[in-house]
Formats: structure tokens, C-alpha cells, sequence
């Protein structure tokens, strides 16, 4: 803890040098083997004899000698920079192929356990940019403001995507073209910008707020020890499901969506709620959907799977049931079927951003 400052460095200076003879000792010319080999015994000495002036004096005698040999060019520097960003680069991946993967919710079909994209239509101006910066930052929150600028109509609102979590929509009118920064369901579905649309010049075509879906860290881990469980919220891929049509540029798409049914449940919804072999399931999100309040509605039946509340389907082996907490806007299993195992990615473990109610472990 007292130890001086010149102490520790040139300790550390004595195991360099050791380190350095290892390494190059079939490259080193017999003169300059024999020079670092002097240089350690001394700088050894020294320390030993904790003569203070020795210590440095032939500490620097030992650098320069090695500086000597390995002179630090700006090739060393750069090669040393792109060797950390690799070994990180190899490290982010390893964690998220085996540990961990982020994911950002796209829809509804979890509100309100999990938010989706949502758009806030607005009449007033967006605030200042010191305010639009912090609510992005801290509740993912983005302010759109598109007016036209000719009398003109929309022909095509088609998506258009940065990066992994950035969704755009270009918005193509007969005489203009906005780039907006929100999907086009959020421009359907919130802000009813829909091909065929007419506005006038100076009309508002889209103005408001739109918020980010949760972003959440998925387990890839845990399930290759323990199966999935009912109740778990679990991302999936969608490859090989009849029914979810694949984008012909990313692929299948993940879904995310809550466990209610495990092999050989048998199940039935009787809306507001869930039958699994004939009782009520257990646990805090089959309790939320099913108690109608705080934006939970219940469950409903669906069309080819869970359409008749008199009649119970059973989970065959192997399969999952998957079901989104917004049963009344969740394209799911009721209409496509049940989640074959070697789908399962992993669990919804944690939202980190945005830092809103949702922060935090998932239920």
C-alpha cells in the first residue's frame, strides 16, 4: 500500500524484460541477449538493496535498452487499437449468440406487459430540442412533423430500415416523398396515413410523438438447461410456420409472446379467460390479462386454433402455444398454430431501454 510509485513500476518494468528474453530469445543477437540479461540482474539488485536512486537509475537504463529493441511506431499503435476492437467484436458476439441477444418489441401484441411502437397524434408544436433529446434518451420518445407541400395524394408507404433497431417509412406521394421515422403500421394504425389519402398544401400529414418499443436483453441460455415454462415470455423464430410469411430481405421474422401452453395441455378460452385442463393458469401474467384493468382486456378466441369456447385444443409434444398479453390485437397461435421446440431463441429477461414503467425484469 506504501509501496513508492517507482517501486511498483519498476517491478513491473523487471517482469517485462523476463517476459520480453522468453518470447524473442531465438531472435536476439548474443550482445543484445546478454545486455537485458545484465540490465535485469542490476535493476534485480537494486531492488533487493531497496537503494532508491540505484532502483531508478537503472530502471531507465533497462527501459531505454528495450525501447531500444522494440521501438513504438505508428503501425504498432494501430495494430495494437484493431487488435482490442476485434477481440471486443468477438467477445459481443460470443455473448450474443450464447448469452444474451437484444430485441426490440415491433407491436402491440404485449401491451400493456411489453409496449410495441406507439404513435401520439398531436395538434401542438413539438417542444424544444434540449426536451425532444432528453425524452428520446430516457423514454425513446421521437417527434415527427410532416406537412405537405403540394396538393397531393399518397401512393405507397413503404418500409425502410437502419441498422438493427432503426425503423423508418418512406412515404411516396404522386409530387413528394417524406423519409418519416416510424414503421408504417404506426403511420396506419395512429396517425391514418394510408395510400389513397389526400391532403391539400400545408396540411399536416403526420404530427406528434412516437414511442420506441421496449428494448429487452433475451436468455438464450437458461433453456438449454430447463425447458420453457408456462407463463415465460419467449422470443421464437417464425421460419417453417405456416402462416407467417418471411421478409424476402431479413427473413423470418422473431416473435415475442407469452408460454400458455406446454406439451399436452390441454386448452380453451371462455373469454375473458384461459382454461388449461380445466383451471384457470397460474401466475402473475395470466392474473394481468385476465383481471380487465390497468389496459388488460382478457383473452379471446381465435380462428383455426382456440375459435370455439366449447371445444379444447391439446399442445401436441414438442410444440409450445405462444400468445401475446393483447389478446384482442395478437396474431398468434390461435391463428397459426403451435411454436415448434427448435424455434424457442430463449426468455424475455430484462427491458434496459427506454427508462420507462417497463424498466426492468420481465413477468
Amino acid at each position: 500500500m506504501f509501496t513508492p510509485r517507482y517501486v511498483k513500476h519498476s517491478k513491473l518494468l523487471l517482469r517485462h524484460a523476463q517476459k520480453y528474453l522468453r518470447y524473442k530469445k531465438d531472435v536476439l543477437s548474443e550482445a543484445d541477449h546478454a545486455d537485458i540479461t545484465a540490465g535485469i540482474t542490476s535493476l534485480g539488485t537494486a531492488l533487493r538493496a531497496k537503494d532508491g536512486d540505484k532502483i531508478k537509475s537503472e530502471a531507465e537504463s533497462l527501459d531505454g535498452k528495450l525501447h531500444k529493441l522494440t521501438p513504438v511506431t505508428w503501425q504498432a499503435h494501430w495494430r495494437e487499437n484493431c487488435e482490442v476492437i476485434l477481440v471486443a467484436i468477438i467477445f459481443a458476439i460470443g455473448i450474443r449468440s450464447y448469452f444474451l441477444q437484444p430485441f426490440k418489441i415491433p407491436t402491440g401484441s404485449m401491451q400493456p406487459t411489453l409496449n410495441g411502437i406507439i404513435g401520439h397524434p398531436m395538434t401542438d408544436p413539438s417542444p424544444n430540442i434540449v426536451r425532444q433529446v432528453a425524452e428520446f434518451f430516457i423514454l425513446g420518445r421521437n417527434y415527427i412533423n410532416v406537412v405537405s407541400k403540394e396538393d397531393d395524394r399518397v401512393e405507397q408507404v413503404v418500409p425502410q430500415k437502419f441498422g438493427f433497431f432503426f425503423m423508418f417509412s418512406r412515404v411516396i406521394c404522386q409530387k413528394q416523398k417524406f423519409l418519416v421515422y416510424a414503421p408504417p403500421e404506426t403511420l396506419k394504425q395512429d396517425f391514418r396515413v394510408v395510400p389513397g389519402a389526400a391532403y391539400r398544401r400545408g396540411d399536416v400529414i403526420a404530427r406528434g410523438a412516437v414511442d420506441t418499443g421496449d428494448q429487452v436483453f433475451v436468455d438464450k441460455f437458461s433453456y438449454n438447461f430447463v425447458k420453457p415454462s408456462r407463463g415465460d415470455v419467449f422470443v421464437f423464430r417464425t421460419d417453417e410456420i405456416l402462416g407467417i410469411p418471411g421478409d424476402p430481405i431479413t427473413g423470418a421474422p422473431f416473435y415475442i409472446k407469452r408460454l400458455t401452453g406446454v406439451p399436452g395441455d390441454a386448452m380453451r378460452i371462455d373469454p375473458p379467460h384461459l382454461l388449461i385442463n380445466g383451471q384457470r393458469p397460474e401466475g402473475l401474467g395470466f392474473d394481468n390479462v385476465m383481471s380487465l384493468k390497468d389496459g388488460y382486456r382478457g383473452y379471446a378466441n381465435g380462428r383455426d386454433y382456440l375459435g370455439d369456447p366449447g371445444k379444447t385444443f391439446t399442445v401436441p409434444g414438442g410444440q409450445y402455444f405462444a400468445m401475446g398479453d393483447n389478446s384482442y390485437n395478437s396474431y398468434d397461435s390461435r391463428w397459426w398454430g403451435p411454436v415448434p421446440e427448435e424455434n424457442v431463441v430463449g426468455r424475455g429477461l430484462i427491458v434496459y431501454w427506454p427508462f420507462n414503467r417497463h424498466w426492468g425484469l420481465i413477468r
